[in-house]
């Protein structure tokens, strides 16, 4: 694609990085040679603003690794050993690696697929799937517009929204709220400083802990306690072998989505003791081991 400035001009730049295309470039340019020369220049909110205006190409770019500030690509990315970029990471398409992933910011307007690890220490925004061959840790917030996968654990420190189903190897661990589209499967415990709200269903390998509510459409399954510091909201059962408990004033609720006379199959509620604050559900006794 190639750029003119009456093209450019017509999107509104700001003054200095019209000026720099005009001095730069004589006002015209390949359109991925600019964002690689604004990238070079360091003018990187420059590039961005390019790749936001003139959206994704088809190209694919293929490069052993990637060391650098920063790396701007509107096609695929596929870069057969590591990425290591101090700035951000992010292109117009996905991005593959047979290696790790660590940046400041990760974006993608596809799916992000890394064999072994992916370490953001600000935000990670990809349109598609992402998927960890090891873990997954997010100091900024995390969006994420289909499915996420990750052997090993997921670390979040900012909100999170998922558009698909979340599956972790490990450990979950969000500092802040969590949103997920689907269903949620972790091996190992769940930890939410905020709230969790999932539209289909839980399981988790230990246990559920959740400081603010705890929202599934579906039902609940965790290996050990569920505890909330607010309501916890099942659209069918609840099952733990451990303690079930809901915050203070607030209460546990299975077989919202279901109807009442469905309630022994499909709204049954299990746990080491029969919660005080149980307000619907069918409760079934643990059997005794």
């Amino acid at each position: 694609m190639q750029l003119t400035k009456n093209f450019v001009k017509a999107k509104q730049p700001c003054a200095a990085g019209y000026r720099w295309f005009i001095r730069d470039h004589n006002g015209q340019g390949e359109y991925q040679q600019l964002l690689d020369a604004l990238v070079a220049a360091n003018r990187i909110e420059d590039a961005c603003w390019l790749l936001d205006q003139f959206g994704p190409i088809d190209a694919v770019r293929q490069v052993d690794a990637v060391e650098a500030n920063a790396m701007i690509f509107a096609g695929e990315l596929v870069v057969r050993q590591g990425i290591e970029v101090d700035a951000i990471v992010r292109t117009g398409r996905g991005i593959r690696t047979q290696g790790s992933i660590r940046a400041d910011i990760i974006q993608a307007g596809g799916d992000v697929n890394a064999e072994g690890g992916i370490r953001c220490t600000g935000d990670l925004r990809v349109g598609g799937d992402v998927q960890a061959g090891w873990g997954l840790e997010v100091s900024g917030k995390l969006q994420c517009g289909g499915q996420l996968r990750a052997q090993w654990d997921v670390a979040v420190a900012g909100e999170a929204q998922i558009g698909g189903n979340l599956q972790v190897g490990a450990d979950l661990e969000a500092k802040a709220s969590l949103v997920c589209q689907q269903g949620v499967k972790v091996g190992g415990r769940i930890a939410v400083a905020g709230s969790l709200k999932i539209t289909r269903g839980l399981i988790a390998g230990g246990a559920v802990e959740v400081e603010d509510y705890l929202d599934s459409g579906w039902g609940i399954k965790a290996g050990d306690d569920i505890r909330a510091g607010s309501a916890i909201r099942a659209g069918e059962g609840i099952e733990t072998p451990g303690v079930l408990e809901a915050g203070d004033g607030h209460g546990v609720y299975a077989g919202l989505g279901v109807r009442f006379d469905a309630w022994e199959v499909s709204a049954r509620v299990q746990a080491q003791h029969r919660p005080a604050e149980l307000i619907s559900g069918y409760w079934v006794e643990l059997e005794a081991v």
